[in-house]
């Protein structure tokens, strides 16, 4: 069944999310990953009703110079770099263009990994259901390059559950996991907030929280910044 839209907030998005997963068959040894800052509510619902382990992937979107809220790329932990070469052509954005942003975005990852993670390293992965979670899906540029961070730790298998997004876009991801669950593909789709009612931004204290009463192993303890989106 269809869920109404739009959600109503992050929470009951993964909600919506988690029955779905809840009903689809049993995963080995769970480990929900949400990108942050905005998949980790979605996902923190996944990992309660799965009683899987939660932890955050840290991903960056790669911004057009002049229409940052428009992916050209992404990059993740362990030096993952992704293209869409898509928008780059259409925008006309060279190889050198987009490696000054990547550049730029690399300095937000890395306070991003020394917030959240501190010196505390990613859980193990190998021989796991790897459940990669994010409040919607765009251009796909992010979940690509988690993707690609998650393969390097050799999980049995890469889930990747978004409550919705563009249906190019879910098509594309399909033949880089083993599964991609998916509640709502709409037409035209513009942007994910669009699909919600209260799409305000998740700060670090809210991740921090999550982190901790997920019992989440040296999460932080408190925010220092939230001036980047």
């Amino acid at each position: 069944m269809l869920p109404h839209l739009p959600f109503r907030d992050r929470i009951a998005a993964g909600r919506a999310l988690a029955a779905r997963l809840k009903s689809s068959h049993r995963w080995r040894h769970p480990l929900v990953l949400g990108l942050p800052r905005g998949g980790v509510p979605v996902a923190a619902e996944v990992a309660r009703a799965l009683g899987a382990d939660l932890d955050v992937m840290i991903v960056r979107k790669v911004g057009l110079p002049w229409q940052p809220e428009v992916a050209m790329g992404a990059i993740a932990s362990g030096d993952v770099r992704i293209r869409n070469g898509r928008v780059m052509r259409t925008a006309g954005v060279s190889d050198d263009d987009f490696l000054a942003a990547a550049h730029r975005e690399l300095q937000e990852l890395k306070r991003r990994e020394l917030r959240y993670r501190g010196d505390r390293p990613l859980p193990s992965m190998a021989g796991r259901t790897v459940i990669l979670v994010d409040d919607g899906l765009a251009t796909g540029s992010t979940m690509r390059a988690a993707i690609a961070a998650t393969r390097k730790f050799h999980p049995a298998e890469v889930v990747v559950a978004i409550p919705v997004g563009a249906a190019d876009s879910v098509d594309e991801l399909r033949g880089l996991a083993e599964e991609v669950i998916c509640l709502a593909t709409p037409e035209p789709f513009g942007a994910v907030g669009a699909f919600y009612d209260d799409f305000s931004q998740t700060r670090d204290e809210e991740v921090g929280a999550i982190l901790r009463a997920a019992g989440t192993r040296n999460a932080p303890a408190q925010a220092t910044h939230d001036d980047e989106p």
